[in-house]
């Protein structure tokens, strides 16, 4: 399969890497050279006579502007893939676009971080066509461990946005919840057990322990070296809140953890920290 590849940061050299030992990718970024892949002096160069096109792109303005430079010279049929985290709106509106250039689109946000992307094990959530969701269903098993189909256009984009307002929220919880143990002298490794093994078992607990020494391998372990960073995550929890004014809906939880990220990437330390790094965060402070 031909492949263009735009977008080659911290995750998509690596995705595009893992692409690279099985099909002919060319591969486009303003900065990033990665070695082992044909390189394109422009996203349209890459585009040109692809099978699939994808992209990994900061934010919706940057898809937007990508799509309407690459969508003009993709061939009948292609399939636009976008692997981006974005508001489902941009999502939406690239894959009309698409689909009125005669193309398809999938918008598959991953989750996984770095390390995923490295080891192909990243997980996919698409939205888009069931017969272009099939067209690239090979390629998500090169580059990850598991795609799911969500539904329809800019459903990928939702899935994650729900998933990681689920996450910034249990984090925060589970951050609260060692520092207010360990105000009780509760030692944190009877906490861990406890809670690993009880009704407050979470993933931001069992596999990903903000508190260091305590549970699997973390961030914590590494003085908080980002494996998500905490700008990341508020990155997402601001979509999550753009999402919900749009729906209508009443999201408190992921209203006041969106503050609280913001407050601590914007205002304190937190800017490329780990997000789990609320936890020093919190034993720094007393009760308001």
């Amino acid at each position: 399969m031909k492949i263009g590849f735009i977008g080659l940061g911290n995750m998509g050299a690596p995705m595009a890497a893992n692409l690279a030992k099985a099909h002919d990718v060319t591969g486009f970024d303003t900065a990033a050279k990665p070695a082992g892949l044909t390189l394109a002096e422009s996203a349209a160069a890459a585009a040109k006579n692809a099978d699939v096109v994808i992209t990994m792109l900061p934010n919706g303005d940057i898809l937007r502007a990508v799509a309407s430079d690459i969508h003009p010279v993709m061939k009948p049929g292609a399939v636009h893939l976008d692997c981006s985290t974005v508001d489902v709106e941009s999502a939406r509106a690239v894959a009309m676009a698409a689909q009125n250039a005669g193309l398809s689109a999938v918008d598959a946000p991953v989750s996984g971080g770095i390390g995923g992307a490295t080891n192909g094990t990243l997980t996919f959530m698409a939205g888009g066509p069931d017969k272009a969701f099939a067209t690239v269903q090979p390629l998500f098993d090169i580059m990850g461990q598991k795609a799911v189909h969500c539904g329809d256009a800019g459903n990928g984009q939702a899935a994650k946005i729900c998933n990681n307002m689920i996450l910034g929220v249990t984090m925060i919880a589970t951050c609260e919840a060692f520092v207010l143990a360990d105000k009780l002298g509760l030692d944190r490794q009877a906490m861990f057990d406890v809670v690993s093994t009880s009704s407050g078992y979470s993933w931001t607990m069992n596999a990903y322990c903000p508190a260091p020494g305590v549970g699997p391998t973390s961030p914590a372990d590494n003085d908080y070296t980002p494996g998500f960073a905490a700008e990341l995550m508020l990155k997402d929890l601001n979509l999550s809140q753009m999402a919900a004014e749009a729906a209508d809906a009443d999201t408190p939880m992921g209203k006041a953890a969106t503050a609280l990220y913001a407050q601590f990437v914007e205002d304190e330390d937190g800017m490329g920290k780990d997000f789990s790094a609320m936890l020093p965060r919190f034993e720094s402070r007393r009760r308001a």
